[in-house]
């Protein structure tokens, strides 16, 4: 398959202040590549460096074969790019910087605009600085998507939604790709890889850690458990279970952590009498933390 995007040891340094460094990653066409990481990863400067926002300092990258330098604007034209940061015209309503940038784009059709707007449950007609971070978000989502671009980049693209509306952004992730369009997201969240995402690349300290389908991330996944019995914590019976690990008792409580599924874990604590049964899944720097045992360095 063709490399929509493809990178070359991509270095980019702030002086005495880590960037990224050699990261090497293609995305294919037609597929929905997740680029995971803690925040202050490096996945924002990687964006910004794919897209010549920002110059390497080594390295290169491509984008539909083109060298992200050599032609920005030829590669500008067919992505549609939601920035991390996302501010625009507090003056104009959304409605307003919507067709803005529509008529910067062209060709652009009204009725696809429009059900956007609807779907996304935007108000269009309030000005731009009265919007909440989720409503700005939306706005940008649209000036993203209405064109149609054989490439979406999108950073951090949930942030600021609520729940049903992040519904409505995975339905439209899912149209794009059955129409063949390539996406490439970053996120510091595993269950929007897991829901919207083919393959991911991983970021950590500036370099990629990892790349992979996502089913064969269950090793990273992980969650943390509490148990509150009514009597001494049975701790024996769950030190040997597949996949748990950190185990710690006191008085009625019990905690671990449990990489993969936990149905063993609920089948050991059905064998006893369980007041209280919390799970939380970990962010993914603290996955990070525990599978790296280092401070995460932050870097935009």
């Amino acid at each position: 398959m063709t490399a929509v995007i493809k990178t070359d040891k991509l270095t980019k340094s702030y002086g005495s202040h880590r960037g990224i460094v050699d990261v090497e990653l293609e995305v294919l066409e037609g597929e929905v590549f997740g680029f995971l990481g803690p925040n202050g990863a490096g996945k924002t400067t990687t964006i910004r460096t794919i897209l010549d926002l920002i110059r390497p300092t080594s390295g290169r990258a491509f984008v539909f074969g083109i060298e992200s330098s050599a032609d920005p604007v030829a590669i500008h034209r067919r992505v549609g790019y939601l920035p991390g940061e996302f501010t625009l015209y507090d003056r104009l309503t959304g409605g307003q910087t919507i067709q803005y940038f529509a008529n910067l784009r062209g060709s652009v059709d009204p009725a696809y605009q429009a059900a956007l707007i609807d779907r996304l449950e935007l108000d269009p007609s309030r000005r731009f600085k009265e919007y909440s971070k989720g409503n700005k978000q939306k706005v940008g989502l649209v000036i993203a998507l209405q064109h149609r671009p054989e490439l979406l980049v999108l950073d951090e693209p949930t942030s600021g939604l609520d729940p049903l509306v992040q519904q409505t952004f995975y339905a439209l992730i899912r149209e794009a790709k059955a129409e063949g369009r390539t996406v490439f997201l970053s996120s510091h969240i595993l269950r929007e890889a897991e829901r919207s995402c083919d393959r991911v690349g991983i970021i950590r300290e500036g370099r990629l850690a990892r790349i992979d389908r996502v089913g064969d991330l269950r090793d990273v996944t992980q969650h943390e458990i509490e148990l509150r019995f009514a009597g001494r914590p049975p701790r024996a019976d769950f030190e040997n279970l597949p996949g748990v690990s950190g185990v710690v008792s006191e008085d009625h409580l019990l905690r671990l952590r449990v990489s993969g599924p936990i149905a063993p874990v609920v089948q050991a604590a059905a064998r006893h009498e369980v007041l209280d049964f919390i799970s939380r899944e970990p962010s993914l720097e603290e996955i990070f933390l525990a599978e790296y045992g280092q401070p995460v360095v932050e870097v935009k």
